[in-house]
């Protein structure tokens, strides 16, 4: 038997239960309910204003350019190896940040599991086993992994749909805790809330990942596509119905970024402990582990492919001799998530996932910036290059959809990221996530320098 016909391979359902396990993020759901009820009307215009053109692009250079640089690939084609090197970095970097954000919440939802209160040594045990654990699971290709990915896509949608049924139960019941009037159905620009809108763009981001399953699927040119278009359907579907379960359930004020999701059920059933809060505990937890393995590869195959371009340090290069697994970025990955989460202890702000979950956010969004640019200058330079999924349209329609998404995402990082309001509140809850950001980006342009310089004095010109 050969090596093809010897290979797992993923089927159209496995391809469209991954793209819902990486897209639809069960933690990001309460932090979007925060924004309140005006949430339908950001979700409706951002699936037309992003989520559409995003979808499209990503089909058309995800099944033209479908090597393992993904988005690096794209960038770096078509603005050279600098941009490339920094979207690289971008993309990387929100991945460990993202690890810890989920890695502090993980002992609070276990207390919750087990109604008990889970002191601070042991709750940063609990957040380094999680973590060491996704690192050791991402060693292993993903389609060893396949049963994990269907599992918690399987389990966000069961959780999406218990909130929302338990939701219109509790609204007949009992009636709602937000009013829903037309005029707070229309779009609200309060401040705090607009910080939020940039999680509605996180929850749209990761089709391409999908992309970086090519080599398992049967027929990708067919397969990526469809799982794409049908995969942000129900998507879609899933967020508006849930969000709808928790705005029932818990006034805008009062949703927690960590724990809204358990919290709207333990409210809507009330009930603060019991068999089945454990039971919905437990299997949110469980969807933290999906979220973690589905974008690994993904993430890590990008960092590697960068390294090998000498865009990323080397140590991001290394792979496994077993089975040819970036295992250098999956180490990096727990060190810097490991670091994160031993500091977090000693930073003043007390809603520490929302911090380093929004400093992922600030990263992540950057890294997608250059991929819509790319996508027109790819058109121009490289018009005769197959393209299996093309974006049908004139050259003003193209525009305007690689347009639109880049406007969506530089309103999202100037509302997440820079201070809004002077008061020692805000400030102690946006500056952290403003510095964090300069700093990240620092590094970024610190290491090009050094790529750079080293490429001189090998006598490269990249």
């Amino acid at each position: 038997m050969n090596e093809t016909q010897g290979k797992k391979k993923f089927r159209l359902t496995d391809a469209i239960l991954s793209v819902i396990c990486v897209v639809f993020v069960a933690e990001a759901a309460a932090p979007v309910a925060a924004i309140g009820n005006s949430q339908y009307f950001w979700w409706i215009f951002l699936m037309l204003t992003f989520l559409l053109p995003y979808g499209l692009i990503s089909s058309e250079l995800g099944t033209t350019y479908n090597g393992e640089g993904g988005l690096y690939d794209w960038v770096r084609k078509a603005f050279g190896h600098k941009w490339g090197a920094r979207a690289s970095w971008y993309y990387w970097i929100n991945y460990p940040l993202w690890m810890a954000s989920l890695a502090v919440i993980f002992p609070e939802i276990l207390g919750i599991a087990f109604g008990i209160k889970i002191p601070l040594i042991a709750s940063l045990l609990v957040e380094l086993a999680f973590i060491w654990i996704i690192v050791a699971i991402s060693f292993y290709p993903v389609c060893d992994s396949v049963w994990i990915l269907n599992g918690a896509a399987f389990i966000k949608v069961l959780l999406a749909v218990v909130v929302g049924v338990l939701g219109i139960y509790g609204a007949i019941t009992k009636g709602v805790a937000n009013e829903y009037t037309l005029s707070s159905l229309l779009p609200s620009f309060d401040l705090n809330s607009l910080s939020f809108i940039s999680v509605i763009l996180f929850n749209f981001l990761g089709f391409e990942v999908v992309c970086t399953f090519a080599d398992d699927m049967e027929n990708p040119k067919k397969q990526i596509p469809q799982a794409i278009i049908i995969g942000g359907i129900v998507i879609a579907a899933i967020y508006i119905f849930s969000a709808f379960g928790i705005g029932v359930a818990i006034p805008t004020s009062e949703v927690s970024t960590s724990s809204g999701l358990i919290e709207s059920i333990q409210l809507l059933t009330g009930k603060t402990g019991g068999l089945f809060i454990s039971i919905m505990s437990i299997l949110f937890l469980l969807t933290l582990f999906g979220n973690m393995v589905s974008w690994a590869l993904g993430v890590n195959n990008v960092a590697c492919y960068a390294a090998s371009n000498g865009d990323m340090p080397k140590v991001f290069g290394k792979k496994s001799s077993k089975n040819d697994m970036p295992i250098g970025s999956s180490i990096m990955n727990g060190i810097v998530a490991s670091l994160v989460v031993i500091i977090a202890p000693l930073l003043p702000n007390e809603d520490l996932f929302w911090s380093f979950f929004a400093l992922n956010l600030v990263m992540f969004l950057a890294a997608y910036l250059p991929v819509f640019p790319a996508f027109l200058k790819l058109r121009k330079i490289d018009p005769d290059k197959e393209r299996p999924f093309r974006v049908s349209g004139s050259n003003f329609v193209l525009k305007v959809l690689a347009t639109l998404p880049m406007i969506m995402i530089i309103i999202s990082l100037i509302f997440i990221a820079v201070p809004m309001k002077v008061d020692t509140a805000s400030l102690a809850e946006t500056l952290p996530i403003t510095i964090g950001s300069i700093i990240f980006f620092i590094v970024g342009e610190i290491l090009i320098k050094v790529r750079n310089a080293k490429n001189k004095s090998k006598g490269e010109v990249k």
